[in-house]
């Protein structure tokens, strides 16, 4: 009986040993397989609304790079509706989201609820618009935004050649949402190299509308660009008077902008020069027909991928890349920044930057 009783206690430390060694190898096997440190971790990404072609995509390039890195993803859109975003951010936090990632759709309306994101711990990292005035941002990852205006500008004074014309040619200016932080390093990038022309007579702004606060356009709605421009042309362009450019710091304006052109008369021979951002479809199409000039290309694969990077450095305890510590104060203090290149897309370049790179394909175009 002793002997008996000896041996199933033999026999329950041998399995015991056995539970305990494929416990101990199940652990080093997902270890070492998780040098990134991804699995079982989340990411809550929030984006303003699917309205927006290129916020989709942005959505979507996250949401592949991030699971390509082994992270699970909480991937919501908010309708351009604050309060919705705000909920969003809420049950995310809840749920215990090891990283936030958040275009906002009102840089100044999120503080209370990222307060509790800190609080938790949670790092935040704000994604193309700037979160303003709260603590609880971490990192921005965006484009280089004043840039961006820079080179709109550089492409009208171009495709004017101001330097070399007298002029006077005429402009009218619409700018992005108030609402959108981005809009000003727009707007102020563009009228820096814009103004000289102006102050010297060679662009004449007929409406006399030139400030941030006159051509801005609330959440940078189709609609109330394509009214703005059609009261514009009533008020000043029904006489014949010659309309040269229009300055568009977007593409969603650019659409209504055209649109409006359109239900006017002009048309391609008379049409102006019009510049946007983001190469969403309908205005590549637009370009193709000779009724938009330019549009910026940011590329959101890049800019996926440089966030999947600043997650990746979090989750590992190490140094997030940045490279711009000066420039975006969100009333709290700088928040330390990765800028990526933009470039732009017109008629002559659109194939190779935007096709031959598999962005798009010739069908989503014709």
């Amino acid at each position: 009986m002793k002997k008996k009783v000896i041996g199933i206690m033999l026999g329950v430390m041998m399995i015991a040993s056995l539970l305990t060694a494929c416990g101990t190898k199940e652990t080093s096997t997902k270890d070492s397989s998780n040098e990134s440190g991804s699995i079982g971790k989340t990411v809550g990404v929030c984006m303003p609304t699917k309205d927006l072609q290129r916020w989709n995509q942005d959505g979507d390039n996250m949401k592949k790079e991030l699971e390509k890195a082994g992270y699970n993803v909480d991937l919501q859109y908010a309708n351009n509706e604050i309060a919705t975003q705000v909920s969003q951010i809420e049950n995310m936090i809840t749920n215990g989201v090891d990283v936030l990632v958040i275009a906002s759709i009102d840089g100044g309306s999120l503080g209370t609820v990222l307060a509790d994101a800190k609080k938790k711990g949670i790092p935040v990292i704000a994604y193309d618009r700037l979160i303003m005035e709260t603590d609880a941002v971490s990192y921005y990852a965006t484009f280089d935004n004043y840039k961006v205006g820079q080179i709109q500008g550089e492409y009208i004074v171009k495709a004017l050649d101001l330097e070399n014309q007298s002029g006077p040619f005429n402009i009218e200016l619409f700018a992005g949402s108030p609402d959108d932080n981005n809009a000003r390093f727009f707007f102020n990038g563009a009228m820096d190299v814009l103004k000289p022309y102006i102050d010297s007579g060679k662009l004449n702004v007929v409406s006399g509308q030139k400030s941030f606060e006159e051509v801005a356009t609330l959440n940078w709605s189709t609609e109330a660009a394509q009214s703005r421009m059609e009261n514009l042309i009533t008020a000043y362009y029904s006489d014949g008077t010659p309309l040269h450019v229009v300055y568009s710091s977007n593409d969603s304006c650019a659409i209504g902008i055209t649109n409006a052109l359109v239900n006017a008369g002009f048309t391609k021979d008379n049409f102006p020069i019009i510049t946007g951002q983001d190469c969403d479809i309908a205005n590549l199409k637009n370009i193709i027909a000779g009724l938009q000039s330019m549009s910026i290309f940011k590329d959101t694969r890049t800019l996926a991928a440089k966030v999947v990077e600043m997650v990746e450095a979090i989750m590992k305890g190490e140094e997030v890349p940045v490279n711009d510590t000066k420039t975006y104060d969100n009333g709290t203090g700088i928040i330390p920044t990765y800028l990526c290149d933009p470039v732009f897309a017109d008629i002559n370049n659109y194939k190779e930057l935007l096709i031959d790179s598999g962005y798009y394909t010739e069908d989503q175009l014709k």
